[in-house]
């Protein structure tokens, strides 16, 4: 009798030992999963955790030791980072870099916006075959291009102006940015344009009024990624810019490292930080809309 009493007692006291053990297993696997993921993020982030703090380094130091927390932290490279040696200072070279950036990016999403729009909505001669054209493009690299491009721009009187950086992504250059909004345009149901049109919109107020509001984290990242692929652009001024007064920061800062006998690498990783920020900015202020733009596009494409 005493045996049976104590079996539910038992198998109470089993059960919570193992739940305790599992809740036990369940913490340890955590703490090794967060360990392994910090560890690797650390790894990841390492290479800008050492270039924010040798900005704050002096030249002597920053190549003295691996670890990026300087030991006298000093603001003498943004200072004289700043004013460059030329006869602009960094902030001229922001400004040239904004006159690139704004009309391409603009440029960029009302064209890719309208070409896409006519693509994934419209019936008319040629469409696979012009379709196929633009896939065509997207998967040619950009250096085949450069020299018919360039011969182009240069009977056109466009060399040494911003012209031949932006005009070409306003005119719908960029065919990866129409093909993704062509994914994301086949993801929305027609319904509401339908409606819109049996209302008697015509096709611009339906796609200024119905399509546009609902593409809209589409055409954000759109903007985002020309953005900082214009921010981080070498190669396209380095082409067509020959005058110091029109470089953008991109080649501010080569500038800084041709035009002195003994590299300031303090100076140049501090103006690297100041060109790294605002891409950083404008991704995290736009970062929802750009997460949900990429993964509607991607998952219903």
């Amino acid at each position: 009798m005493t045996t049976l009493a104590n079996q539910p007692q038992t198998a109470l006291e089993e059960a919570r030992a193992h739940n305790a053990r599992t809740r036990r297993n369940q913490v340890i696997s955590a703490v090794i999963r967060y360990a392994i993921l910090a560890a690797v993020g650390f790894i990841m982030l390492y290479p800008l955790l050492w270039l924010v703090g040798a900005s704050f380094k002096t030249n002597a130091e920053i190549f003295a030791s691996p670890s990026f927390i300087p030991q006298n932290p000093t603001l003498e490279g943004y200072q004289r980072g700043w004013e460059t040696s030329t006869n602009w200072n960094f902030g001229h070279f922001f400004l040239n870099t904004l006159w690139i950036i704004i009309p391409k990016t603009i440029g960029t999403a009302i064209s890719a916006t309208l070409v896409a729009y006519g693509f994934a909505r419209f019936e008319f001669p040629f469409k696979r075959i012009l379709f196929a054209t633009v896939i065509a493009t997207l998967l040619l690299p950009n250096v085949v291009t450069r020299i018919p491009q360039y011969l182009l721009f240069r009977d056109l009187g466009w060399l040494d102006t911003y012209l031949p950086l932006w005009v070409p992504s306003a005119l719908a250059g960029d065919a990866f940015f129409v093909f993704m909004l062509i994914q994301f345009l086949r993801a929305i149901p027609r319904d509401m344009e339908e409606a819109a049109r049996v209302d008697g919109a015509n096709t611009i107020q339906t796609l200024v009024f119905i399509v546009i509001p609902m593409l809209a984290p589409a055409i954000i990242s759109v903007c985002l990624f020309q953005f900082m692929w214009t921010m981080n652009d070498f190669l396209g001024p380095l082409i067509y810019i020959s005058s110091v007064e029109k470089y953008p920061v991109s080649l501010a800062l080569r500038l800084s490292l041709d035009v002195t006998e003994a590299f300031q690498w303090n100076q140049v990783l501090a103006m690297s930080v100041l060109t790294l920020a605002p891409s950083l900015l404008v991704f995290f202020v736009a970062q929802r809309y750009f997460i949900e733009g990429i993964s509607t596009g991607g998952v219903k494409g």
